[in-house]
């Protein structure tokens, strides 16, 4: 008889994240839960996150999802970047595809490539993103004032904001406030690259 795989959770992303960002992130997340005085259990009230979880990311034995990120950072008042920096560098950098650190849905199926370097949290980033065929992203909302600016360059994507769909082509593009509940779909059979610009509020570090 062969040997029982653990099934991981629907908050744990696919292998293909990049495993050198799981300790990143949670000495990020440890750092920031202390500071502001919240115990485990408080901070999975607030992020819909189970504390379970918390613990494993916070261990760095657990790449959490890019959906589970979003929740913790929106929770902690922080920006996205807050929790995948590290600390330092400065100067010219250039970021090799081949060295990528991605960061990925439960299924794999949805890619976000980070295009800054991980030096510092930033009030603007850069992400490639990639969405398999068929596949559908929902996104909760980001902390009031965050806007994406997205751009297609690869297939089709639907835009769903609340009950507004917008439908985009290989170069159009979309700018919209995203502190509400959004999704990008695609409908077709191939896959959809984008680009995206996230730029959040001053008050945020």
């Amino acid at each position: 008889m062969g040997t029982r795989q653990k099934k991981s959770s629907p908050e744990e992303a696919h292998r293909t994240t990049s495993a050198d960002l799981a300790p990143v992130v949670g000495a990020n997340l440890r750092r920031l839960r202390v500071r502001r005085g919240l115990s485990l259990e408080k901070l999975a009230q607030s992020s819909g996150v189970s504390r379970a979880m918390l613990g494993q990311i916070e261990l760095g034995r657990s790449a959490p999802t890019i959906n589970v990120l979003w929740k913790i950072a929106r929770a902690l008042d922080v920006t996205f970047s807050a929790l995948i920096s590290v600390h330092g560098g400065g100067g010219t950098q250039v970021l090799r595809a081949a060295e990528s650190r991605l960061l990925t849905s439960h299924d794999g199926r949805f890619i976000s490539r980070a295009l800054f370097p991980f030096d510092e949290p930033r009030r603007v980033e850069f992400y490639e993103l990639r969405l398999g065929p068929r596949k559908r992203e929902r996104a909760d909302p980001h902390p009031a004032g965050t806007v994406e600016n997205l751009v297609v360059t690869a297939g089709a994507v639907e835009i769903q904001l609340g009950k507004e769909t917008h439908h985009l082509g290989v170069g159009d593009a979309i700018l919209f406030e995203a502190d509400v509940p959004h999704s990008y779909v695609n409908a077709g059979n191939r896959e959809a690259r984008m680009y995206l610009v996230m730029t959040y509020a001053e008050a945020m570090i």
